[in-house]
């Protein structure tokens, strides 16, 4: 099983679209993980047309119409693993020991919020992952969002894609 993690798209705010790249591999993902900060409902209704299937959270910046669409929390067993999906898990220092206290049934969290890639283990086993933004790279070096595989009930080739640069306004390249 093919899986896309996406967070942090805040369209039209940071970008006017969803990147090319992001768009061509959530046609062959079998699932879409969003983490939340969508911003506006265009974007959402997209992905749920796009993918295969969708498994998304609301975020801090998401107003009453996405909030009314999108739970704080999803869970989802994929492949044989317990994947929850929210926007904020607070700072990075203690963020594994807070995360399996407050998520103990799951395997997998996929979390946004930062805009900064994240891939750690807790000490009980949960995997944490934050794909970064496809549309705002906040203060790291690239936009980014994952891509990984569940086979045999496991997580296998978790994935960092950096996007290519965005070309400045009338350069003449998209």
């Amino acid at each position: 099983m093919r899986l896309l993690l996406t967070a942090d798209t805040h369209l039209p705010k940071r970008a006017r679209h969803l990147p090319a790249e992001l768009l061509a591999d959530i046609e062959t993902a079998d699932v879409v993980l969003h983490a939340g900060d969508w911003v506006d409902v265009a974007t959402l209704d997209l992905l749920e047309a796009r993918a295969a299937r969708l498994l998304g959270v609301h975020g801090n910046n998401d107003g009453p119409e996405l909030r009314a669409r999108l739970p704080e929390v999803a869970r989802a067993e994929l492949g044989g693993l317990r994947f929850g999906v929210v926007h904020e898990t607070g700072p990075a220092q203690g963020r594994e020991r807070r995360c399996e206290e407050r998520f103990p049934d799951l395997d997998v969290l996929v979390f946004g919020h930062s805009h900064i890639p994240w891939d750690s283990t807790a000490p009980g086993g949960l995997r944490l992952l934050n794909p970064g933004s496809p549309t705002d790279r906040r203060r790291q070096p690239y936009r980014t969002y994952m891509t990984a595989v569940v086979t045999g009930g496991a997580l296998a080739e978790v994935r960092l894609h950096r996007l290519s640069p965005r070309h400045p306004v009338g350069s003449g390249t998209p």
